[in-house]
């Protein structure tokens, strides 16, 4: 919606930049015209759907195309009571009120470039029969399976044969049920608060999952990425890598393919900035002794720097 085929401008920045791009079930763009159309790693985000021939279909196509891995969301199965939406006017199929008319005039060139775009879609629903995103949009909470369990999680493993990621992971013990289950990996996730408010922060959680896995599988953070140093803080705590939602689609939305890659530079040109002015050289070096510690712990960032500055006065 926000840029003509903007999964595959997305796409692209990410492979241009030697990331992985993780396709939305609710992409515009076919699994299999994604696929060809990049040449990079891609995953795919399926759902427990209560017709579990929908989910399946998904994970034969996304085979079929050679999709790395599958991110399974767990935490989307009853939707969440989204205030801002509610307050914004926000509905599927949308309502349009004199603010949302005025703010659609005042961002002419996106009405011009849409206009010309193909017709939005749902593109993967084509097996539904309908691919509308206003009438899927308008149907698919009521696909999702209220009931869903790990037993989901167990017939997804034994379908799939690369790796499985567990999306929505927020206590230790979730954590140590999936890797008891062969999931490959867990993103730690509160769904960007949209779905349960009263859940903590990812990151706050991440340490607890963290210590619960034990180093068998990796843990990726989801939630709250927005500055380089963030992902620092994230790793410190343990986590291997960190998925962004909302700022790749500000990129995107403000120059397609090309706003993608700002995005994704900035986020590392803030990351090497940090990582010299802290004194690290590798990225394995960052780890739980860097954290500052408001007790007066021996490490810290601060001493991290004191002890880099030592080394270069000797």
């Amino acid at each position: 919606m926000l840029w003509p085929r903007g999964e595959i401008a997305a796409a692209n920045a990410a492979a241009a930049a030697g990331t992985v791009y993780t396709m939305s079930h609710g992409s515009t763009v076919k699994i299999e015209d994604l696929a060809a159309a990049v040449q990079g790693k891609l995953w795919m985000q399926v759902f427990p759907y209560k017709d579990r021939g929908l989910t399946e279909n998904f994970v034969e196509r996304a085979h079929g195309a050679g999709y790395q891995a599958l991110v399974l969301t767990i935490d989307n199965q009853v939707l969440g009571q989204r205030e801002r939406d509610l307050r914004n006017g926000f509905t599927v199929p949308p309502r349009f009120g004199l603010g949302g008319l005025l703010d659609m005039a005042f961002h002419l060139r996106w009405i011009l470039r849409m206009a010309h775009a193909p017709k939005l879609a749902m593109a993967n629903y084509e097996r539904e029969g309908d691919t509308g995103i206003f009438s899927i949009g308008a149907r698919i909470g009521g696909w999702m399976d209220p009931s869903a369990s790990w037993k989901e999680v167990e017939w997804l493993r034994s379908v799939w044969n690369r790796p499985l990621l567990l999306k929505g992971v927020l206590h230790p013990d979730e954590a140590r049920r999936a890797v008891a289950l062969g999931v490959d990996g867990i993103i730690v996730s509160n769904h960007g608060g949209r779905q349960l408010d009263i859940v903590p922060a990812s990151i706050q959680a991440l340490p607890a999952v963290v210590g619960a896995v034990r180093g068998k599988i990796p843990v990726l953070l989801d939630g709250g990425v927005r500055r380089g140093g963030d992902v620092v803080k994230a790793m410190a705590l343990g986590a291997t890598a960190c998925l962004i939602g909302r700022p790749h689609l500000w990129g995107v939305a403000v120059a397609g393919e090309e706003g993608v890659a700002r995005v994704l530079e900035i986020y590392r040109s803030e990351i090497d900035r940090i990582m010299a002015l802290c004194g690290w050289d590798r990225l394995d070096q960052i780890d739980r002794s860097v954290l500052f510690d408001p007790d007066g712990k021996p490490e810290s960032v601060l001493s991290a720097i004191s002890r880099k500055m030592t080394s270069m006065l000797r």
